[in-house]
């Protein structure tokens, strides 16, 4: 971790578990003013660890009856989306990010599109939209305007964050309560998270560091976005957890603590999705398969915000955990073509993952590394 912060995250802290013994710590700052420590209890920005949370809500409503995974999602929500797209558009494909409906944050965020060609793409938009208000169905209205970016059900999925606000609103309607709230019910407290919970306004509650985003060099100094209305994201990406909850939940989803053995192994099934940095990751529902060389499977999901980003991971028999978070985002500068340039925060956080995982000895292979350091917003 202090190989993370010299080569230039101003915090970093995580816990690492290994067959009933547990190790946490914390290197660098959570102010970069103030020099005021990051410490190894703090709370977070998760990101898209979210979408784990909100997929094990769904299968509890699967095991309950009153959801079903390869229904259309037109027959439970026919007015978000209508006609042959909500005909062919199933609950799992949402899941698994097959549905073909592309990510509405290029729309919510129109300064960002077009990147990295376009020349005069800026960080405008997440200024203009630090306590902008948005409403779920606002979001998902911008990710089915847009152009398809793949038929529903193909054999590769597409990540989108348009699917997991879908799956919010189906959580309400069947329900009849907030996803927030049912989640908060049913998978947070079931699992004994006392530091996890999705926020009720811009700041994050207790202890916590602020988050800096660099957006590939278009912020410099990078900016700090702690303090930010995370109804852009919802039930994809706004929980607020701590490292140490982080290992419990997966330790006890893995376990069958949170949703069955039979819901478990449909979430384990997974296909290739391209991720929203363009790399191919293995995804089931709403669960990320790393597979290590010489280390073992892998499970967990990894998440960024605006200056915050989480990487939380289980080995398939649920011995070694980790659970790493930094308060910098998108530190990579661009070359004149406009793409983003390896960085040596790039080679100590994979160090950092290998060790965690592994312990120092055990080598990750080329493609395994490339899994690991990408964080998936």
């Amino acid at each position: 971790m202090d190989g993370v912060h010299r080569a230039g995250v101003p915090g970093v802290y995580a816990e690492v578990r290994d067959a009933g013994r547990t190790w946490s710590g914390a290197s660098g700052v959570a102010d970069v003013r103030t020099g005021r420590p990051v410490t190894p209890d703090m709370r977070h920005r998760v990101g898209s660890v979210t979408k784990t949370f909100t997929a094990a809500a769904v299968m509890q409503q699967v095991e309950q009856g009153r959801i079903r995974l390869d229904a259309p999602i037109g027959g439970y929500l026919p007015r978000l989306v209508p006609g042959e797209r909500g005909k062919k558009i199933t609950v799992r494909m949402l899941l698994n990010h097959t549905s073909g409906i592309p990510d509405y944050i290029p729309y919510a965020f129109p300064s960002l599109q077009g990147f990295p060609s376009r020349p005069d793409v800026s960080a405008k938009s997440l200024d203009d939209n630090r306590f902008r208000q948005f409403r779920p169905a606002e979001l998902i209205e911008m990710g089915l305007a847009a152009p398809p970016v793949g038929e529903p059900g193909g054999p590769e999925g597409v990540y989108s964050n348009t699917n997991y606000l879908l799956l919010g609103q189906l959580l309400e309607q069947v329900t009849g309560t907030t996803a927030e709230e049912y989640i908060t019910r049913n998978v947070i407290e079931r699992a004994g998270l006392r530091h996890t919970g999705f926020p009720t306004g811009p700041r994050i509650e207790g202890p916590h560091s602020r988050m800096y985003e660099a957006l590939y060099g278009l912020i410099d100094a990078p900016r700090d976005y702690s303090v930010y209305n995370m109804s852009w994201t919802g039930t994809g990406a706004a929980l607020v957890s701590t490292m140490e909850d982080l290992n419990r939940f997966y330790g006890k989803l893995l376990d069958g603590k949170i949703v069955n053995r039979s819901s478990l192994a449909q979430m384990q099934r997974t296909l290739p999705v391209r991720a929203l940095d363009g790399s191919t990751i293995e995804y089931g529902l709403g669960l990320h398969k790393v597979t290590v060389q010489g280390c073992g499977t892998f499970w967990g999901h990894d998440g960024t915000v605006w200056g915050a980003g989480t990487m939380s991971l289980t080995r398939a028999d649920g011995k070694r955990q980790m659970s790493v978070a930094i308060n910098l985002q998108r530190w990579n500068t661009r070359d004149s073509s406009g793409m983003p340039q390896h960085h040596a925060i790039d080679d100590a956080l994979l160090a950092l993952y290998r060790q965690a995982m592994c312990d120092s000895g055990s080598p990750a292979g080329t493609e395994t590394a490339s899994q690991v350091s990408a964080f998936v917003p």
